[in-house]
């Protein structure tokens, strides 16, 4: 088992995500309640080459990032009204639980492989760090979409450091810019 820097095994779960209506409110919430953090924001994410359910899409988002140990909390706001995988979740039961996250070198294997588990792919972007990222539709049997996070160096980078940044946090600076 090869295990990642940021401490969760390739191939493995390496997140879980919520869509939340105030992602200020939620950093402070997390952190207060459960001593999550520093989250690491990233305003209006962008996303490359977006596909919401197979067409090209344009939406929104503002992302938060922490650690508490090896597990990675993703907090995701939408910030804008059009259709995304994220609303549609929303619109079907309400803000809350999205996706785990899984971690994969073979993005296109894993991909594949996961459709022929009867998971459709719902969302496709590439992202700025030379990455791709991928949701597979698994709400009907496993109540959640499912993301494919395509590792590399500025990958594993990234999460690294959000997670070195938990491992010693004090509790000052809960948010943080990358």
């Amino acid at each position: 088992m090869t295990l990642l820097p940021f401490g969760q095994p390739l191939g493995g779960m390496m997140q879980v995500a919520f869509v939340v209506e105030d992602i200020h409110k939620s950093m402070k919430e997390w952190t207060e309640s459960q001593n999550v953090g520093p989250f690491f924001l990233l305003e209006h994410f962008e996303l490359l080459d977006l596909r919401y359910r197979g067409k090209p899409a344009d939406f929104d988002i503002t992302l938060a990032l922490a650690y508490t140990g090896s597990m990675c909390v993703e907090l995701i706001q939408m910030n804008d009204a059009k259709p995304s995988l994220y609303r549609e979740m929303v619109e079907r039961r309400g803000y809350g639980f999205h996706h785990w996250a899984v971690s994969t070198t073979d993005f296109e294997g894993d991909l594949k492989r996961f459709v022929a588990m009867g998971y459709p792919e719902a969302l496709y972007a590439r992202v700025s760090v030379g990455a791709r990222a991928a949701y597979v539709d698994a709400t009907k049997q496993l109540g959640a979409f499912i993301e494919l996070i395509e590792i590399n160096d500025k990958v594993n980078g990234l999460f690294a450091s959000i997670k070195a940044a938990a491992d010693n946090w004090d509790g000052k600076d809960p948010v943080r810019r990358p």
